[in-house]
């Protein structure tokens, strides 16, 4: 089973805490999620009252992955505690690391991040690049991900990063089962924007849901953003803007996402041919899907289709 080791830290997010175990914990037994400090000892949240645990750093040896959740900002320092440092020091080489939100802070400061590309709260960017120099930071995104670092943003984006592991490890087959039980969306995109400036419509205005339900039903189709627009009513400038505003990334982008994300599926629950897929999703060939996955994960659909066949054997 794989173990997640979640690392509280003096000052650490409650919300943000709870994440992982809720996440990787509605996964029918694939992850085993225990929580530690650095020394067992009990820690103060942000909020009025202390995290009690009964592991200490002994247990992050013992992890595949480590999560460090976010701590509160009146803490952040160039310098990482001894203790802490010891503490990341134990962790196996290889181990995948997670952070969230301000826990970049702490993984910077261990140097852990220097040289790669990183994501942390947008409200807290400019701190950071002061701080860290060396890290190349990214404040417009949901979480980053490089080799066996993950990086992501404040708050909810926590539980995408973690629902993108349950994806990377098991398919999206078992992430969309993992977020129905947890009541979230199954998707969204790492490269999504953190900050929406208008998440929710004017009620007095039109918005675009309808017409991302619209385009859900007919991904097979080859539909351009004019015909999103003309669908929705609105001039092809209007209802990109709108479209942004609502979803923090263009209408074509989205729909390729939404045609990946499909096309993921059906390679993992199907025995579609390629052609098939692509054209069941709205790639105008196979050559285009494999383009576009290659793109967004770095395998080909056939690589891509025998590790989750070859892990629902595993499993």
């Amino acid at each position: 089973m794989h173990r997640v080791v979640v690392l509280a830290l003096d000052g650490v997010y409650p919300f943000e805490l709870g994440i992982p175990r809720r996440v990787f914990g509605s996964s029918d037994g694939r992850y085993e999620v225990m929580t530690c400090t650095v020394d067992g000892e009990p820690v103060r949240s942000n909020a009025d009252f202390m995290i009690s645990v009964e592991h200490g750093q002994e247990l992050l040896p013992t992890a595949d992955t480590v999560i460090i959740p976010p701590f509160d900002v009146a803490l952040i320092s160039p310098e990482i505690p001894d203790p802490v440092m010891r503490a990341l020091e134990a962790i196996r080489p290889g181990t995948r690391i997670v952070s969230i939100c301000t826990g970049a802070f702490m993984l910077a400061a261990a140097g852990l991040l220097d040289g790669r590309p990183a994501t942390t709260h947008w409200l807290l960017a400019d701190d950071f690049r002061r701080l860290f120099p060396a890290v190349n930071l990214d404040p417009d995104v949901l979480f980053i991900e490089d080799g066996n670092v993950l990086t992501s943003a404040g708050a909810a984006s926590g539980i995408d990063v973690c629902l993108h592991l349950v994806r990377s490890d098991h398919g999206s087959e078992v992430a969309n089962q993992v977020a129905r039980h947890c009541v979230v969306p199954p998707f969204r995109d790492g490269g999504q924007a953190q900050y929406i400036e208008q998440p929710v419509p004017d009620p007095a205005g039109q918005g675009t849901a309808a017409t991302r339900a619209w385009a859900l039903e007919y991904l097979h189709r080859p539909l351009t953003v004019a015909d999103l627009a003309e669908h929705a009513r609105m001039t092809n400038r209007t209802f990109a803007r709108r479209f942004r505003d609502e979803v923090g990334a263009s209408p074509g982008k989205w729909l390729t996402q939404q045609r990946l994300a499909r096309a993921r599926q059906l390679l993992e629950t199907t025995d579609l041919s390629i052609d098939q897929i692509a054209s069941q999703v709205g790639f105008a060939t196979a050559a285009s899907l494999r383009q576009h996955l290659h793109a967004a994960i770095g395998v080909a659909p056939l690589a891509y289709r025998r590790t989750f066949r070859a892990g629902a054997a595993a499993g």
